[in-house]
């Protein structure tokens, strides 16, 4: 058990990195263009650590699918 925890944490650290890379070195660079708070980024993030590489993961990847001009907008944090 302890050994599916720690390649879980793992695992959630090798998806969290790109994200905070292009948090850092990505976005600062580009306009605006998320129409959820928190921006989808901090939403995967948050996700991810929150939940674990699985489910974190399906939920990140919803909400992608719901970030488009014909989805939704607003506050929408993280269940």
């Amino acid at each position: 058990m302890r050994l599916f925890r720690w390649l879980s944490r793992i695992l959630v650290w090798a998806l969290v990195l790109p994200i905070r890379f292009y948090q850092r070195c990505v976005s600062p660079y580009t306009p605006p263009s998320c129409r959820f708070t928190p921006t989808c980024s901090e939403y995967a993030k948050q996700a991810l650590i929150k939940y674990g590489p699985v489910k974190g993961l399906a939920l990140a990847i919803w909400r992608l699918l719901r970030c488009n001009p014909w989805g939704g907008s607003g506050y929408d944090p993280v269940p």
